[in-house]
């Protein structure tokens, strides 16, 4: 009777909304083998689907292994045959800018609002015969190249000694093959010489330049820490090879996905080291998982099953949160970014599925060999208990939540208070490492021309009374005397004459400010005022204007990208977790992690000595897609680490029911996996500062800095004193959320049967 009563009041706070299962925290004190063993999994109560999928992987295993050299060999091989074109748009659809760009391509023949600028120097004078004859020489081979169009009228300095012409292109920048800026760079050298100095500066050209590989740095780094984590050669080749493996088969899917998606030529890199990060994380996860097994006595059957049921778990929800972010950048309505998230989910997915099915194939043939070629000196304890350091550390901070809690956010803030001061913008190429043609060539124009020759304005408009054209001729009268305007070229009019077009020089940098506010000016005030009883509409264009425009339209939509990605994140972990509060302390956690990582960017692109550690010498603005990108990354990278965490955390509780020895033997057994992934993930982004590229320094930086705060401060601090300070609320549920919830049966038999004896 007395326990039917007992059943019947747990029943009744049950449906109030009490916790997932009763805490006995003073009751039932935790004994050593409670702090030192797990309870195993067997083909007996492994009946999940993971676990059912974990003896396929075991009993199929030569037929997974040999499906995915398969894959392999016809994946990568139809991708590298068959790979279509890089391509991708950056302009921002319903601006003004493009509005610009769509009138100069609809009524100039073979123009775009792009252009290669060839600037050149001489001693002699840049209309020196000599000189003169080799620029004409080097246009001339240039019209030949696919994507040149007809070159525009040449500008000479004040002092002669400098002479700049531009070609223009027959379409947009990004859209001119690679092969064109390649060529037009030997053609360069080639015309070069005798005192004569030539220069190129443009889109094309910059992408023809290229720069390192930063995933061959990323490989390495990631292969000596998995050595030092796990002491096994073999143990550590695993992840390494498993994320290879992915990578290779990605990287194909990419080549294919090109013909269905515009992919910018840069995405494979910033995927590519997503893919062995999370891929060396996800197989870290499950080997240690697997390795753990076999040290508690298991065979190995049971050692893949239980891997599977427990850590192929937290794979697949950290995998599909970083799906969901990547997701997120649809939101922002921009092709490119569209091109980022399709290339990198590719490359998440394929590793989340070699995790959950290649890694368990490879350790079922290992099994106890999985330890073999032993670094002497190196130690790997398998057995975390109360005496390892992290379980000391926790029930350090649990003692003094309050404390802990309070420091760790304080310390989080004060990193993302300069994101405050957050300047978006495009870089322009004085920002471009010393040595490429494009630096000099901005160097050469801003000391002849001054800075703001290195990005003309397009002011185009439609020309339909009689008198429009003779409007716009007063009007290049009038700007030249404007504030900010350096140099206001003559208009051009088509061979139609119903549009013209009037090249204006600012006197500022592109990615200068003043620039900035020179072309809100020129639109909301000097344009509408001079033309005012003309009909004349006219948009002001230019790739600077167009990145302008990019920054102003990522700011209006960053809030909601932001609010999407954080919802969907939090359902996702709601369903897996079946706790509102802990999905909901993830979020913010995640989000002071980004927050903290936005900070950091924005001192590194003030310059100073933090930006010339990274190889940023000058202030910079950030590109409006890198806070984009960087918080769908993030957002899910950071979540991994929380759910190889509170899995672990879950798991523990729902065994013995006590949430303080709950926290602490969770950060004990995930401590060194997750410190070696973190690490590997840091070093991993911090290879994108040998990249030519100002934004990917930018972008491996700041990503960096957000899984160094996810792996310290929030899981070593903040993630223990918070579920200190809930208690018994981590696993509250109210009865009605648990009915709508649906339920995924992804957990351990034993997990499934406490939580039912609960």
């Amino acid at each position: 009777m007395r326990g039917e009563r007992a059943q019947r009041r747990l029943g009744r706070r049950s449906r109030r909304g009490a916790p997932l299962t009763q805490e006995h925290e003073k009751k039932k004190p935790m004994d050593n083998e409670h702090l030192t063993e797990t309870p195993r999994l067997s083909s007996e109560n492994a009946s999940g689907p993971l676990a059912r999928l974990g003896d396929v992987m075991f009993r199929r295993r030569w037929r997974v292994v040999l499906a995915w050299i398969l894959s392999l060999v016809v994946v990568a091989g139809a991708g590298h045959a068959l790979a279509g074109e890089f391509d991708a748009e950056y302009s921002t659809p319903g601006s003004e800018s493009d509005d610009a760009a769509a009138l100069i391509e609809d009524r100039f023949e073979r123009s775009s609002p792009d252009t290669i600028d060839i600037v050149w120097q001489s001693p002699a004078g840049a209309t020196s015969p000599d000189a003169q004859s080799s620029i004409d020489g080097l246009i001339a081979k240039a019209q030949e190249l696919e994507g040149i169009g007809p070159p525009q009228p040449a500008r000479i300095s004040s002092d002669g000694q400098v002479g700049l012409q531009s070609l223009t292109l027959t379409e947009r920048a990004w859209d001119v093959p690679t092969e064109t800026g390649e060529e037009l760079i030997a053609q360069a050298e080639e015309a070069s010489g005798e005192g004569l100095r030539i220069e190129l500066g443009g889109g094309p050209i910059q992408d023809a330049e290229g720069g390192a590989s930063p995933e061959a740095v990323g490989l390495l780094a990631a292969a000596v820490i998995l050595v030092l984590a796990f002491g096994s050669v073999v143990a550590a080749g695993l992840p390494l090879a498993t994320a290879i493996f992915g990578l290779a088969v990605s990287t194909g899917l990419i080549g294919l996905a090109l013909y269905v998606f515009d992919i910018p030529e840069w995405a494979p890199a910033v995927s590519g080291l997503i893919g062995i990060g999370v891929g060396i994380d996800y197989a870290l996860l499950i080997v240690t998982r697997f390795r753990t097994a076999l040290a508690h006595g298991s065979d190995t059957h049971d050692a893949v099953v239980e891997s599977l049921a427990t850590a192929g778990r937290s794979v697949l929800v950290a995998g599909m949160t970083v799906l969901v972010s990547l997701l997120g950048l649809f939101l922002m309505g921009l092709s490119y970014a569209r091109g980022v998230a399709v290339a990198a989910g590719i490359a998440v997915l394929v590793v989340m599925f070699a995790a959950v099915t290649l890694v368990p194939a490879l350790l079922s043939f290992l099994g106890k060999r999985v330890d073999r070629l032993h670094i002497p000196g190196l130690r790997y304890n398998l057995r975390e208990d109360e005496r390892s350091p992290a379980a000391r550390w926790s029930h350090g901070v649990q003692r003094r939540p309050w404390l802990a809690a309070l420091a760790a956010a304080a310390l989080l803030v004060a990193l993302a208070v300069p994101a405050l001061n957050l300047w978006l913008g495009f870089p322009d190429a004085g920002n471009n490492r010393e040595g490429t043609t494009t630096r000099q060539a901005y160097d050469l124009v801003s000391e002849g021309f001054g800075p703001g020759a290195n990005g003309t304005l397009l002011i185009a408009t439609e020309l339909e009374g009689e008198g429009d054209a003779a409007a716009v001729e007063r009007l290049a009268g009038e700007l030249r005397g404007e504030p900010g305007v350096a140099f206001v070229a003559p208009p051009v009019v088509n061979e139609a004459r119903d549009a013209a077009l009037l090249p204006v020089t600012p006197s500022a940098s592109p990615q200068s400010q003043a620039t900035e506010e020179l072309v809100d000016h020129l639109r909301d005030e000097v344009l509408p005022a001079k033309l005012a009883g003309t009909g004349l509409e006219p948009k002001v264009g230019g790739l600077t204007a167009a990145f302008v425009d990019q920054a102003e339209n990522t700011a209006e939509r960053l809030p909601v990208f932001i609010a999407a990605v954080v919802g969907l994140s939090f359902l996702l972990l709601l369903v897996a977790f079946r706790s509102p509060l802990i999905a909901l302390k993830a979020g913010l956690m995640n989000l002071l992690s980004v927050g903290a990582a936005y900070g950091v960017i924005s001192l590194a692109a003030e310059g100073g000595w933090f930006g010339k550690l990274l190889g940023i010498d000058t202030a910079t603005p950030v590109a409006p897609f890198i806070p984009v990108m960087m918080f769908a990354i993030l957002f899910g990278l950071s979540m991994d680490y929380e759910v190889f965490l509170l899995s672990r955390v879950r798991e523990e509780y729902l065994r013995h029911g006590s949430t303080r020895d709950a926290v602490a033997d969770g950060l004990a057994r995930t401590a060194r996996v997750i410190t070696a992934a973190a690490a590997i993930m840091i070093f991993v982004f911090l290879a994108f500062l040998v990249a030519d590229e100002v934004f990917l320094k930018l972008l491996g930086i700041g990503m960096a800095t957000a899984i160094l705060v996810d792996a310290t401060i929030v899981r070593m601090v903040l993630v223990p004193a918070v579920m200190q300070l809930l208690g018994r609320a981590n696993w509250w549920l109210p009865g009605w959320l648990d009915r709508v919830l649906p339920r995924i049966d992804v957990e351990p038999a034993h997990t499934r049967s406490a939580e039912a004896e609960a």
